[in-house]
């Protein structure tokens, strides 16, 4: 997996609707004070994935644009603006004003965890009973994936930014477990930020 996550402006399409399987949670939100209720309608943002390989940024930007797009907003991806190398921020900001970008969504993932453990099913069946019977009962898992689980958790760091003041409007960490694929970790960070932006009120209704 590669990182993700860096900004978003002051149009993040974000009106999305809650999602009941959700996995994803917040560790932390900031909201620029006194900033306004935003309209996303028709606003031309750029989707940002920071990560060192082009493909999984290629990818994770059409995933994202698209969000953005079918949530009112016009996304576009960054990588056709600015290609892939590009690190120089004026040069960056011009090209994306130039293009009629307003706000810019940048996603990065800053943490991966990983951990395993095994479910016994309780403490009280007769394997519990005595030395003997638990040694060998613990033995034979040891040596059985049966009960085995392994859960990854997933830290993105999202920002929003305006293009037009280059300002920071909106910036969370969340954590989101076992995402099936990248698509599904972009799509369910996006509804995540969505709903919270909206109940922060960030997003005009």
């Amino acid at each position: 997996m590669s990182r993700l996550l860096r900004a978003l402006i002051c149009a993040v399409a974000l009106s999305a609707a809650a999602c009941a399987t959700s996995t994803t949670t917040f560790t932390s939100t900031w909201k620029a004070p006194n900033t306004q209720p935003i309209n996303r309608a028709g606003k031309k943002i750029a989707a940002i994935v920071l990560t060192g390989d082009a493909s999984q940024r290629r990818a994770a930007e059409v995933y994202l644009a698209n969000d953005l797009t079918n949530r009112g907003a016009l996304g576009v991806t960054s990588y056709t603006l600015l290609g892939f190398d590009n690190r120089n921020p004026d040069y960056a900001r011009a090209r994306l004003k130039e293009n009629g970008v307003e706000g810019v969504v940048i996603m990065r993932m800053v943490g991966k965890d990983q951990h395993t453990w095994s479910d016994p099913g309780g403490f009280a069946g007769s394997a519990y009973a005595s030395f003997g019977s638990y040694y060998s009962y613990g033995m034979a898992l040891s040596y059985s994936t049966g009960s085995t689980h392994t859960e990854t958790l997933i830290a993105i760091e999202t920002l929003i930014y305006s293009l037009e003041d280059d300002k920071l409007v909106w910036a969370s960490t969340s954590h989101t477990t076992n995402p099936d694929n990248l698509s599904h970790l972009v799509h369910e960070v996006a509804d995540a930020v969505a709903r919270e932006v909206r109940q922060q009120g960030l997003i005009a209704r």
